[in-house]
């Protein structure tokens, strides 16, 4: 495999903890988040565009916490109701205990009454904008147990709003918008990914010059960062492969960097 294919590989969008990038930005978001699962606090939501990291840093959390806390993740939505519930009461009683057969949503929220003042977990739930309705009014009703404490990951969209008036209103106490990154950002999640694979020279050719460019096509956005850097080091690897003359190796092209953007639609030709 080629060096440049390689690289590709590093920019592969994918949730894993060893992808975690400490940025400025992202240390804050994980931090405030961190301090609002301490506090008392029945809801949390954390929402904010696709690829803007939600994902990761519920992730992040819970692998930094699950020694230390009484703390739960979902990453997949349960859309069926039963299984959902379920789910809750193996976090809440632990694995080992054998779940009730046909636990219904009103026993559980009775369980719930019954353990208030012995048992308080927390409940990450991602991607929690694919819920129906009726799943969330029970998760609020539940989080008025104070036995879970749930904190809600969603995408940025306009619905949002409405999710969050309809069924958490007077429940969230903690609301934190993850956004896109900054330049500086930009450039040092390119520059750390490439680091973190041992690719220092690589690293120093994305200087601030290059990175800003980045920044404008893709606008801070992470995944969209991923795809950039795919598709550049892909346009890299052909030229390596037909025309190697073409390729600095100081700095990085202006005019590959544009041609990723082509190839990705942010310009036209």
């Amino acid at each position: 495999m080629s060096k440049y294919r390689q690289l590709q590989k590093i920019f592969v969008d994918q949730i894993e903890i060893t992808q975690y990038i400490g940025l400025d930005t992202s240390i804050l978001f994980y931090n405030k988040l961190q301090e609002s699962i301490a506090k008392p606090l029945k809801m949390i939501l954390l929402y904010g565009k696709p690829g803007t990291g939600k994902s990761i840093l519920i992730n992040k959390i819970y692998h930094d916490l699950r020694d230390k806390e009484d703390i739960h993740i979902i990453s997949t939505p349960i859309r069926n109701e039963s299984e959902f519930i379920r789910t809750l009461y193996r976090f809440l009683v632990g694995d080992a205990n054998e779940v009730p057969e046909n636990l219904t949503y009103n026993q559980f929220i009775d369980i719930c009454q019954s353990l208030k003042d012995e048992k308080h977990i927390t409940v990450l739930l991602d991607e929690a904008q694919l819920y129906p309705s009726s799943m969330m009014e029970q998760i609020r009703l539940i989080s008025d147990t104070r036995v879970i404490k749930f904190v809600v990951s969603l995408h940025k969209t306009e619905k949002e709003d409405l999710i969050a008036k309809e069924h958490f209103q007077s429940r969230i106490w903690e609301t934190i918008e993850l956004k896109n990154g900054t330049i500086h950002d930009t450039q040092m999640y390119i520059q750390k990914k490439l680091i973190q694979q041992n690719y220092f020279e690589i690293a120093n050719m994305f200087d601030m010059g290059n990175c800003k460019l980045i920044h404008r096509f893709t606008k801070g956005n992470y995944r969209e960062i991923n795809k950039m850097m795919y598709t550049l080091f892909e346009i890299y690897d052909y030229y390596e492969n037909h025309r190697p003359s073409k390729i600095a190796h100081k700095t990085v092209k202006k005019q590959f960097i544009e041609m990723a953007a082509l190839k990705l639609g942010y310009i036209h030709a």
